[in-house]
């Protein structure tokens, strides 16, 4: 009796301290909402001249991160909305609406008026009624210094059949947010965890809600069972059989003042209806087998055609008391909840032609490197681990996984010329994204697309415009749809002279300007030109030796 009564009194005490805190971060963060919610209603008036549908075809969108990437319930199109990019100095937010069409492979800009507030780390979730429906929830906006941060509590539909943006209100759901993840299941919305963050304090949340598709109405869920600590970031998707996944994600916690350690968890839940109950739910702890990936946060997440879910990179911090040093990932990890069981994404490679040249050929290329390669045993991938070390000592680590080179270990015969199951005979790496965080990732009739992200090295943040494709019914390679040079994308240094401040709130957030901060964003000043990597030389390698 003692051991149970001293357990639920400790529990208690956290339940006081985590709503203490919940109210001191709501308290201090007031002011700082105050003032962006000028910035947002400037911006909201610009929007507000848009009164009629305006479809452009355009080039692909430009580098951003904590983006959404949705594939439509019903047509051969991705759907991207808002995201981020840091330029150095300034940080822009979007609620630009892109429609990548993939049988043409084209992108279409979709301005519709009225549209969410300029946002990122958002949800959204799609629905096939009425035509289809994307629903948005949350995010984040910020001061164009980083300084101030918004969090939004508002839930908006876009209606895809008619293209027209609605705001949907609903009293009693989540506290604003950003960080927290939705999924679809049945006719609700099940939205877990997330953060707030203001100037000087944060919270972590674990809480869960539903909204209903009928009701419009939200409803907190108070799940039976021990559920997941108070984490952002994590993986939620629904198995076949109606259950919710939830696994991993990021927190952070105050060790002393201004000391924050960060959490990378790497524990798995499950969330299940009651049977018996409706509207009742429980919790249980998951500990699955197989190749589990490093922990990690920053990773992206979609969901296969036979219900197995999909992890992609993100970032492993290791923190010191003085220094993070970050690993970047391109990995691919399957979660299979009917066996409980995580599995290595590893691809087979490229086939080659179905009828092979014959080796040995005066001036065929490869033909050496057949000869050396024949007889020896399977190849394993090949993991290259790249240090870059920064003018102030930074150490970051890009890690990044080769498909195997070669045949695939057995011999061959001088006129093998009926082989093509193996890989890349001429022993070129595969070609696949290079490491990164916070992408977006969505699947469609098979595939998996890939968007965007961002990389460290040293001081500075490359972030991506890149679209990757890869066929999960053959896994043999990524294809490139869209191809970006890291290279060419424009680097500002910090500065503490405020003559950019008008500048600043003028020009964040894109909209009317969003032209001029795009052209910024594409290259250097002509005479300015940073040089370039040597020949070979991979991009994040030759910043620390070219950045002046």
């Amino acid at each position: 009796m003692g051991k149970k009564g001293k357990k639920e009194k400790k529990g208690r005490g956290a339940e006081k301290t985590a709503a203490k805190m919940e109210k001191k971060v709501s308290k201090r963060s007031r002011k700082e909402e105050e003032d962006l919610e000028a910035l947002i209603a400037h911006f909201q008036a610009l929007d507000a001249r848009k009164t009629r549908i305006v479809e452009t075809p355009c080039s692909p969108p430009s580098p951003r991160l904590n983006a959404s990437l949705s594939a439509h319930p019903e047509k051969d199109e991705l759907i991207l909305f808002g995201g981020e990019y840091f330029n150095g100095q300034k940080t822009f937010f979007y609620n630009e609406l892109y429609i990548y069409n993939i049988r043409k492979d084209a992108w279409t800009k979709v301005e519709i008026p009225n549209p969410p507030p300029r946002r990122c780390a958002h949800q959204a979730v799609v629905v096939p009624q009425g035509g289809g429906q994307l629903w948005i929830f949350g995010g984040e906006f910020a001061s164009p210094d980083g300084e101030q941060f918004y969090h939004y509590r508002d839930l908006w539909v876009l209606h895809l059949a008619t293209k027209t943006w609605e705001q949907v209100r609903s009293p009693g759901g989540p506290l604003g947010r950003s960080g927290h993840r939705m999924v679809a299941w049945k006719r609700q919305f099940i939205l877990f965890g997330g953060f707030h963050e203001s100037t000087r304090d944060y919270i972590y949340y674990n809480d869960l809600y539903a909204f209903s598709l009928d009701a419009f109405t939200w409803s907190r869920l108070s799940p039976s069972g021990t559920g997941p600590t108070p984490r952002s970031g994590c993986q939620m998707t629904v198995t076949a059989q109606g259950s919710i996944v939830i696994y991993g994600g990021y927190s952070k916690q105050r060790v002393r003042k201004d000391v924050d350690r960060g959490t990378q968890h790497s524990d798995m839940f499950l969330l299940k209806a009651e049977e018996e109950r409706e509207g009742r739910w429980a919790w249980a702890r998951v500990n699955p087998s197989g190749a589990k990936p490093s922990p990690r946060s920053g990773f992206s997440v979609a969901v296969a055609p036979n219900h197995q879910t999909l992890l992609f990179g993100g970032v492993c911090d290791e923190e010191e008391e003085e220094s993070l040093e970050g690993h970047f990932l391109n990995d691919l990890h399957f979660y299979d909840p009917v066996r409980n069981r995580w599995l290595a994404g590893q691809l087979k490679g490229p086939k080659v032609e179905k009828r092979r040249r014959r080796r040995g050929k005066k001036g065929e290329p490869g033909g050496a490197n057949q000869q050396e390669m024949k007889g020896t045993g399977a190849q394993e991938p090949l993991e290259v681990v790249r240090e870059v070390v920064a003018e102030d000592g930074t150490v970051v680590t890009i890690k990044q996984v080769l498909a195997a080179l070669g045949p695939a270990g057995r011999p061959e015969s001088d006129n093998d010329e009926d082989d093509d199951d193996g890989p890349n005979e001429a022993g070129v790496p595969a070609v696949e994204p290079s490491p990164r965080s916070n992408a977006m990732l969505a699947a469609k009739h098979g595939r998996l697309y890939l968007y965007g992200g961002m990389f460290e090295a040293g001081d500075r943040q490359v972030t991506l415009s890149d679209l990757y494709c890869l066929d999960l019914h053959k896994m043999e390679e990524w294809t490139v749809l869209v191809a970006m040079d890291p290279e060419s994308q424009e680097w500002l240094e910090e500065t503490d002279s405020e003559e950019d401040s008008d500048e600043v709130r003028g020009a964040e957030g894109g909209g009317e300007d969003e032209e001029d901060e795009e052209d910024e964003a594409g290259g250097t000043e002509a005479g300015e030109q940073r040089p370039s990597a040597a020949p070979g030389e991979p991009f994040a390698d030759s910043l620390p030796r070219t950045e002046q």
